[in-house]
C-alpha cells in the first residue's frame, strides 16, 4: 500500500485552498490571452512592490522554465554559470541549460550547499583566453537543496564579489518564501536589496497550482526577455490563471504563513528526532527540510508508512520536506513510525 502523506517534497502538497478560489474567480467570463489582463496587472504590481518597483516581471510555468529563462536573459553562448554542484540546475534539470542555452555549468563542490566569494577563484582563472568558456553568471539557490539559508548579508557579500569581477547573480528561489520566513526578513531583502540580477521566483512549492515567476532586476529595461520566454515555451497563453495565484500568494501574506507553516513543522521533526539513538541530524534545519542518517535496514518499513527520498544511498541519508499543509498529526505520525521501527 503506498503512503498517505508524503515528506518525500513539497511539490506532493495539493494547491492551497485560497489558491484554488483565486483560480475560480478569475474563471468566470473572457479576459484578453497572454498578459493582457487585469490580474497579470495586479500581480506584477504585487510582485514589484514586494521585490523592487523597477524590476520586471514574467510569470512561467515552472521552476526549470524559469531558470532557463532567467538564466537565458543574462547569457551569450561562449558564456558560463559558476554554481554549487548539487544546484537543481546542475543535478535535476536534466541538462535543461546546457541544452537550451548552449551554455556550460561550472559546479564548485560545497559542504552546506552556498557558494562563498571564495569559491569564484577558480572558476575566474581563465578569464580573457579566447579558448576557454567565459563565466558570467554565478547561481545560487535559496533555500539550497541541502536546507540551508543564505542571510541577506551572505547574499550582499556574494553579489558585491560577483559583480566586482564583471558577473551578474542569479537566484534559484524555489524555496524564497521559506528562506525569508525562516528569517523574518521581507522577500526583497534577499533579492533586490541583496543585488541580485535575476530571480525565478518559487510558488509552486508554496501551495500553487503551475506558477511560477521570473523577476529581472538592476533598473533598466529587458526587451530581449519576452522573446526569450517565448522561445523557451514558458509565455501563458491564459496568464490570468497564474497571475490569480501569484495575487492570492502576495495580497496577504500567503507566502509567508505558508512558508512559515512548512518551516515550523520541519523543526518540530528536527526536534522530535534529536536524541534517537540510531537516527542522526546531518545539516542545520534551516527551512523546510530536514536530513538525517537512517540505518539502510529500517528505511523500506519507514517508507511504507510515509514517503520520502533517500538522499544518499551511500551514506544512507534521507530527506524529508514539510510543505504548507504538512500537520502536527502528520509529524507526530512520522516520528511514532521511527520510534516503532527503528530500534
Amino acid at each position: 500500500m503506498p503512503a498517505a502523506r508524503h515528506f518525500t517534497s513539497d511539490n506532493c502538497a495539493g494547491v492551497h485552498p485560497e489558491v484554488l478560489r483565486a483560480i475560480a474567480e478569475a474563471n468566470g467570463g473572457h479576459a484578453p490571452s497572454y498578459g493582457a489582463d487585469r490580474w497579470t496587472a495586479r500581480a506584477t504590481e504585487l510582485v514589484r512592490a514586494h521585490l523592487g518597483a523597477e524590476a520586471e516581471v514574467l510569470f512561467v510555468f515552472g521552476g526549470t522554465g524559469a531558470n532557463v529563462v532567467a538564466l537565458s536573459t543574462l547569457l551569450r553562448p561562449w558564456e558560463s554559470v559558476i554554481c554549487p554542484e548539487g544546484a537543481h540546475i546542475a543535478v535535476d534539470e536534466c541538462g535543461a541549460p546546457e541544452r537550451f542555452l548552449g551554455c556550460k555549468l561550472v559546479a564548485v563542490p560545497t559542504t552546506d550547499g552556498k557558494l562563498r566569494p571564495t569559491d569564484l577563484e577558480t572558476a575566474l582563472q581563465d578569464v580573457g583566453d579566447e579558448h576557454r568558456v567565459q563565466p558570467r553568471v554565478v547561481s545560487i539557490s535559496q533555500s539550497t537543496e541541502l536546507g540551508t539559508v543564505y542571510t541577506p548579508g551572505e547574499l550582499r557579500t556574494l553579489a558585491d564579489a560577483a559583480h566586482a569581477h564583471g558577473l551578474l547573480v542569479h537566484l534559484d528561489g524555489a524555496r524564497l518564501a521559506n528562506a525569508a520566513a525562516s528569517l523574518g526578513v521581507p522577500l526583497r531583502a534577499l533579492t533586490s536589496d541583496a543585488g541580485i540580477d535575476a530571480l525565478s521566483f518559487g510558488g509552486t512549492k508554496n501551495g500553487l497550482l503551475g506558477a511560477e515567476a521570473v523577476v529581472l532586476f538592476g533598473g533598466r529595461a529587458w526587451p530581449e526577455a519576452k522573446y526569450l520566454r517565448k522561445q523557451a515555451t514558458q509565455l501563458p497563453s491564459k496568464m490570468r490563471f497564474l497571475s490569480a495565484q501569484f495575487i492570492a500568494l502576495l495580497e496577504d501574506g500567503l507566502w509567508q504563513r505558508s512558508a512559515s507553516r512548512a518551516n515550523a513543522m520541519a523543526r518540530r521533526l528536527g526536534d522530535g528526532l534529536h536524541g534517537h539513538p540510531l537516527v542522526r541530524i546531518t545539516r542545520p534545519v534551516e527551512s523546510n527540510a530536514v536530513f538525517a542518517i537512517v540505518p539502510p535496514e529500517y528505511i523500506p518499513a519507514l517508507q511504507d508508512r510515509y514517503g520520502f527520498l533517500v538522499w544518499n544511498e551511500r551514506t544512507s541519508e534521507v530527506r524529508w520536506m514539510c510543505a504548507w499543509d504538512t500537520t502536527e498529526a502528520d509529524v507526530e505520525g512520522l516520528l511514532a513510525a521511527v520510534r516503532e521501527i527503528v530500534k
